[in-house]
């Protein structure tokens, strides 16, 4: 159900780990097209720790288009100035380089309005024509402090594939978060927990606290998989109840004791 490496560079991490869940091929089919999620949220650089790291993002791309995939989006409705967070996290020009697409988030013409099946609070939300068109979805996201939700991890992540994220508050945060995860559930989810943001999430700011945690997860169940990551900022799910909400809404299991992890060391 997961796996969890540490010890190495996010890239090298990802080779070892995707192996234990079949390779890449075990998610991505010859000729289908893939849509990956990082956080590309803010104009930072990558030594900040408040977007996805960018060569994890390319080694994904890379993996993607070996599988046979015929094409590979990257993208994220930015907080800041897309463009920026695109340039500055480095995630455009690593994804690029991998031979991945970036598209801009920034558009709302690129957003269109669906029904959320089973959703609380969030039961319509606009969502990016990526997320309805491609054959595959990976999430991709950095671990961090955030001010608002405590956490950001694999379920928060997906508020980047909405346009109008003004909804999740007025709708309240934690139930808007595991309502977002239901419209399409990610075929893999794989978090950068290398460099750890402990607090001033989820820009960054030069007070900010690190941990070199220097690890990886993937899981394909995306409940799971925020579990373990609240354990990695010493908490515990309970300290989020949006993974709640999220088990409750059939999402995945966060019991991570009737898991069968896999914990490996580079």
């Amino acid at each position: 159900d997961l796996v969890a490496v540490k010890g190495g560079e996010q890239a090298a991490m990802f080779d070892r780990a995707i192996k234990e869940l079949g390779g890449m091929e075990a998610f991505v089919r010859k000729g289908q097209t893939v849509v990956i999620k990082p956080n590309i949220g803010w104009n930072q650089p990558p030594e900040k720790a408040a977007n996805t790291n960018p060569e994890l993002v390319k080694r994904l791309v890379e993996h993607c288009l070996d599988a046979g995939a015929k094409k590979v989006w990257v993208f994220d409705h930015s907080c800041d100035y897309g463009p920026s967070c695109y340039k500055s996290s480095l995630i455009e020009r690593y994804a690029k380089e991998g031979g991945a697409e970036v598209v801009p988030g920034e558009s709302s013409g690129r957003y269109q309005e669906v029904t959320i099946p089973g959703a609380v609070k969030l039961k319509k939300a606009k969502v990016h024509e990526l997320i309805l068109e491609a054959d595959v979805f990976i999430n991709a996201p950095v671990l961090k402090n955030h001010s608002g939700a405590g956490m950001t991890c694999a379920m928060k992540n997906l508020m980047g594939i909405v346009w109008d994220r003004e909804e999740f508050h007025a709708g309240g945060l934690d139930q808007c978060i595991a309502d977002s995860c239901l419209f399409r559930r990610p075929a893999l989810n794989v978090v950068d927990a290398g460099k750890v943001m402990l607090s001033g999430g989820p820009r960054g700011y030069s007070s900010s606290r690190y941990d070199e945690q220097r690890m990886l997860m993937l899981s394909t169940n995306i409940v799971a998989v925020d579990a373990a990551a609240a354990k990695v900022l010493g908490k515990t799910q309970d300290d989020f109840s949006y993974i709640a909400k999220g088990e409750e809404r059939g999402l995945g299991k966060a019991d991570l004791a009737k898991l069968n992890i896999r914990r490996l060391t580079m």
